[in-house]
């Protein structure tokens, strides 16, 4: 992602309802004849390209409406890269918020090209005067690495791929990385991330990553890294199965978060685990009806092989939780209920610390991904009883989805002092400005705001 020079990069103006008069009277007088003959206005992402003497394009004009802030479409910015000509640019005058708008065009910039053989003409952006470009190019490259991996198809992600994307993480950052494989999961006590990926030809594993001081504030972030859903033995239906390569989207907004973190330096000692399995059809597959033993010692009965998300969480939860740490999230492209509540957009989250929660509100504002704080209802519990178990992985009936899927998560945590848990999609339907369609590592940029602002709590505290 690297900036062109001032003198080759062509002006972008971005223009609002309010500036255009001023916009325009600046313009050479060509220009500005050829925009009124075209009929411009600043309505929100309209794009005009405007010659210059020798007939070569000189500048372009931006709309972004009445939204100066762009508060209401943060990453607008982002479709100057997929609009602009190829070639260098830079944005001319003054922006309410210049980090945000190159981090918007740096997000659209974002292309799926692991399989594609023809190499695009690139549109490059100067850094806006005034920005954070070391803080904004840090964001685009790891939100674009979490997309790349829930992008890549379950042949070419396998566990052992996904598993190498943690260790080339903490290869680069220095981080302590180890690896429980197989068989060796059980003898660790591991047993329901054994089981749900036993059936796989590549086996299961958890990984388990560490950066940062000892001493400072306990950061554990634990991602679901099932790199494929069958179904298992309760198999999903084939229009239901075409997305399953995204199943660990989870593990990917924690790697995202992860690089964040580690690459702004922020104080706290980070911890990531990333249970990662295949939930495949084999002689080995668990099955509806089976009772396992968690790490916890709550024994859980199958009721649905499809509800699998949440039984490697818990073994990681449980063994996350045994460190005590200060903050503990977990990511999840866990149920379709959430997505029924919400939509694809906005992913629910769960907590019961309500600093905790204002902290996450404000965090999601600022970094301008949002999140709906859904409730951790305790009477729905019931609806998880098992007359032969602890605990059944599913409710008795179909009401209240994602409640149900957190309150079973929550059973295994006791120790953190604050836990939240996030039901997340992990994939944009259709493409937007800064967010193109595909793989998304949702709620990555909220958490390290979320870090950051705990962190200054703390001091201020202190």
């Amino acid at each position: 992602m690297s900036s062109p020079s001032v003198a080759a990069a062509r002006p972008v103006h971005l223009v609002s309802e309010t500036n255009w008069g001023a916009i325009s009277a600046q313009l050479p007088p060509f220009s500005r004849a050829y925009a009124e003959s075209a009929g411009f206005k600043p309505t929100s992402a309209r794009l005009l390209l405007l010659p210059g003497k020798d007939g070569s394009i000189s500048a372009a004009l931006f709309g972004i409406g009445a939204d100066e802030g762009l508060g209401e479409s943060p990453f607008l910015t982002g479709k100057l890269a997929t609009d602009l000509p190829a070639g260098p640019w830079r944005i001319e005058g003054k922006l309410a918020d210049p980090t945000l708008c190159y981090l918007g065009f740096l997000l659209g910039q974002y292309r799926f090209e692991r399989f594609k053989m023809a190499a695009r003409e690139a549109v490059s952006l100067l850094a806006p005067e005034g920005a954070d470009t070391p803080r904004a190019q840090l964001i685009a490259s790891a939100i674009c690495a979490g997309r790349d991996l829930i992008n890549r198809p379950a042949n070419d992600l396998t566990t052992e791929a996904l598993a190498f994307a943690a260790h080339e993480l903490a290869g680069r950052f220095r981080a302590n990385i180890r690896e429980i494989v197989g068989p060796d999961l059980l003898t660790a006590n591991f047993p329901l991330v054994h089981a749900v990926g036993a059936a796989a030809a590549h086996p299961p594993r958890l990984v388990d990553l560490t950066w940062g001081d000892p001493k400072a504030m306990k950061v554990t972030l634990v991602g679901k890294g099932v790199v494929f859903d069958t179904g298992g033995l309760n198999l999903k239906p084939d229009s239901s199965m075409l997305l399953m390569k995204k199943d660990m989207g989870g593990a990917a907004t924690a790697l995202a978060a992860a690089e964040m973190i580690m690459g702004l330096n922020l104080p706290v000692r980070l911890r990531v685990l990333l249970p990662i399995v295949e939930n495949a059809v084999s002689g080995p597959a668990f099955r509806p009806g089976d009772i396992f033993r968690s790490r916890a010692g709550i024994t859980v009965e199958i009721g649905n092989t499809d509800a699998e998300g949440r039984l490697i969480l818990c073994d990681a939860l449980s063994y996350a939780d045994e460190e005590k740490p200060d903050l503990l999230i977990d990511f999840a492209t866990l149920t379709g209920a959430a997505r029924v509540a919400l939509g694809p957009d906005l992913p629910p989250y769960y907590t019961e610390d309500e600093h905790l929660a204002q902290r996450i509100e404000a965090a999601g504002r600022a970094a301008h991904d949002p999140v709906w704080r859904l409730p951790l209802w305790k009477p729905y519990r019931s609806m998880l009883d098992s007359k032969v178990a602890g605990i059944n992985n599913v409710s008795s009936g179909g009401f209240a989805g994602s409640i149900t899927a957190a309150l079973f998560l929550k059973d295994f945590v006791k120790n953190s002092k604050s836990y939240a848990h996030f039901d997340m999609y992990g994939w944009t339907p259709s493409a937007r400005p800064g967010r193109p369609e595909g793989g998304e590592p949702q709620v990555a940029r909220l958490v390290v705001e979320l870090v950051e602002g705990l962190k200054k709590d703390r001091t201020t505290k202190s």
